[in-house]
């Protein structure tokens, strides 16, 4: 049994969460340091720039990664995969690819119109199962 597109492409936006984490936090250490990240962190030390664009496309993808989890995980269980799910899934993968690429290249209105559109494909998985 050949598993569905849908959580081939989950197994893609969790990989792409881990790329940016560890993009995210090497762009901070180079502005932290090694030896305060190694230490107890009791006093903040905030990055700027790219690094901060980087930590801030992260936090995004946390909002919006569970919920597109739950939708793909719901529709697969509810028998409800399907065109739709299938464009919405690959909506979501490729913007949450672009999305940290026009953050850090600080590219404000193209970064807003990718976010929409990986929200937008979410929303269609999530419609899926209600259909």
């Amino acid at each position: 049994m050949a598993m569905a597109v849908e959580l081939k492409l989950l197994g893609a936006a969790v990989i792409i969460g881990m790329v940016q984490l560890l993009w995210a936090a090497a762009a901070s250490r180079r502005q932290q340091g090694l030896e305060w990240a190694a230490g107890s962190r009791d006093e903040a030390r905030p990055v700027t720039g790219v690094a901060a664009r980087l930590n801030r496309s992260f936090a995004n993808f946390m909002e919006t990664f569970p919920l597109f989890a739950a939708a793909v995980v719901t529709a697969y269980l509810a028998a409800k995969l399907g065109p739709l799910t299938l464009w919405g899934s690959v909506l979501y993968v490729v913007s949450r690819v672009l999305h940290p690429i026009a953050y850090m290249l600080n590219v404000p209105y193209l970064r807003s119109l990718i976010w929409f559109v990986g929200f937008g494909g979410a929303l269609a998985v999530i419609a899926a199962i209600f259909l």
